[in-house]
């Protein structure tokens, strides 16, 4: 009962916000309610919004490219790629996702069975995203061998580092091409013995890695490190918080954060250039909120990173695109494109672009085929280069259903006819 009570004090408030929590008498709880809902409100950037949106389906035709190489042959059934599409977040059919992109995947049709390959343009890409990978093993290293220093113990286990892989570009098999390689600041240990227990540990500190990016451009500006604000002029409170928030000393995220007091002003500083830092090191200055909280003893974070994160709107952009909340560094992007991108982004743009260039033809296609059969059934009359408002009708897409109904089905056209001309009186 008090819980539906607190529910309709939230209505009552978000839907007059002239009212104040005094007048509606809130009892302290429901005060904490509406402050949790209030926490994740930020105002919407849609430039960023939409960098978010153009990544969903390149995502979603990324992890099916993986799941085809690594199937026999690199050919998948479109039957076991429709079991996957649950752990891709997806609904419907495989067979119209995959037809929807022709320049990236092509289907054929063996012992009555649809099977998936790629086409010989993503292969090019897939080749050409090889070769930048073992350009990049140097820049991998670096950026593990960071993640690795910003750990309390400097170790992390495999299974929790493979959530950030993708995200700082480490190809599928770091652990057989990178790790043995560099013997001298990586190690594999498994000090419980069990299987999931495994983690790589860092074995060498590498005091010129130890230097955050805010660090390096003070450096090179000759001033004291400052994280920058970007925000409008208007924004005054926000600009008079992070002002505040600023005029502390800069703490590095490579210092160990066991001396720092718990909510004191130093530990906030650490945790902020941490995040900030941890996305400045992936490929597109973004990671999922979720996932971040997953390394939260690791890295000391909070419990509510979440709530910290939107107390920096200068610095952070929160976003619950697809019901996923995510965060992105601003200083990132311009607009809705990233500003310094990494030379595997460049070639994941090109596979973007191919997917584009499919879709593209997909619909230019579908449509031609939608007013083919509107011809044939008559659904189109022409007069003169003009429509005719009588047999005018709604430019819906096809559907694929054959049984229109109505005067377009055989019987009842019969007895439209029958009636028409029929003699007898009524």
């Amino acid at each position: 009962m008090k819980m539906q009570s607190g529910k309709m004090a939230v209505n009552i408030y978000l839907q007059n916000p002239k009212y104040s929590a005094s007048m509606i008498c809130f009892p302290l709880w429901h005060l904490h309610l509406l402050r949790r809902f209030s926490l994740w409100s930020m105002k919407k950037d849609p430039d960023l919004e939409a960098s978010l949106t153009r990544n969903r389906r390149w995502i979603v035709n990324n992890q099916i490219k993986n799941i085809i190489l690594q199937c026999p042959d690199q050919v998948a059934s479109v039957n076991f790629l429709q079991k996957k599409f649950k752990t891709l977040d997806l609904q419907g059919k495989a067979l119209n996702w995959l037809k929807k992109y022709p320049c990236c995947f092509e289907i054929h049709l063996e012992n009555d069975e649809y099977h998936c390959r790629l086409t010989k343009k993503m292969l090019c890409l897939v080749q050409e995203e090889e070769s930048v990978k073992d350009m990049q093993e140097t820049v991998f290293v670096e950026r593990l061998a960071k993640v690795l220093m910003m750990v309390s113990n400097h170790r992390l286990n495999v299974s929790k580092l493979n959530e950030l892989k993708r995200y700082l570009g480490l190809p599928d098999d770091y652990l057989i091409r990178i790790i043995p390689k560099h013997l001298d600041m990586f190690r594999v240990v498994n000090y419980s013995g069990r299987k999931s227990s495994m983690e790589i540990e860092l074995t060498a500190w590498k005091p010129d890695l130890a230097v955050s990016i805010i660090e390096r451009i003070a450096q090179k500006q000759g001033c004291k490190p400052s994280f920058p604000c970007l925000l409008p002029p208007t924004w005054v409170k926000s600009w008079e918080r992070f002002r505040e928030f600023d005029s502390y000393p800069y703490i590095s995220p490579y210092v160990d954060p066991r001396g720092l007091e718990d909510g004191s002003r130093e530990l906030e500083k650490r945790t902020i250039g941490l995040v900030h830092e941890l996305l400045s090191l992936t490929l597109w200055k973004k990671a999922s909120i979720t996932k971040l909280g997953h390394f939260r003893r690791e890295f000391c974070l909070p419990e509510k990173l979440n709530v910290l994160l939107l107390k920096h709107p200068g610095i952070f952009y929160v976003s619950n695109k697809y019901q996923i909340y995510t965060v992105l560094l601003r200083e990132g992007y311009k607009g809705s494109e990233l500003l310094d991108k990494d030379p595997l982004v460049v070639v994941k743009e090109k596979f973007g672009e191919l997917m584009q260039e499919g879709l593209h033809e997909y619909n230019r296609r579908h449509h031609m085929l939608n007013l083919e059969k509107q011809r044939k059934r008559g659904m189109i009359a022409m007069k003169q280069g003009k429509k005719d408002p009588v047999n005018e009708l709604s430019n819906e897409d096809d559907t694929g259903d054959d049984d229109l109904g109505g005067i377009f089905d055989p019987e009842e056209r019969k007895r439209f006819y029958k009636v028409l001309f029929e003699d007898k009186a009524p």
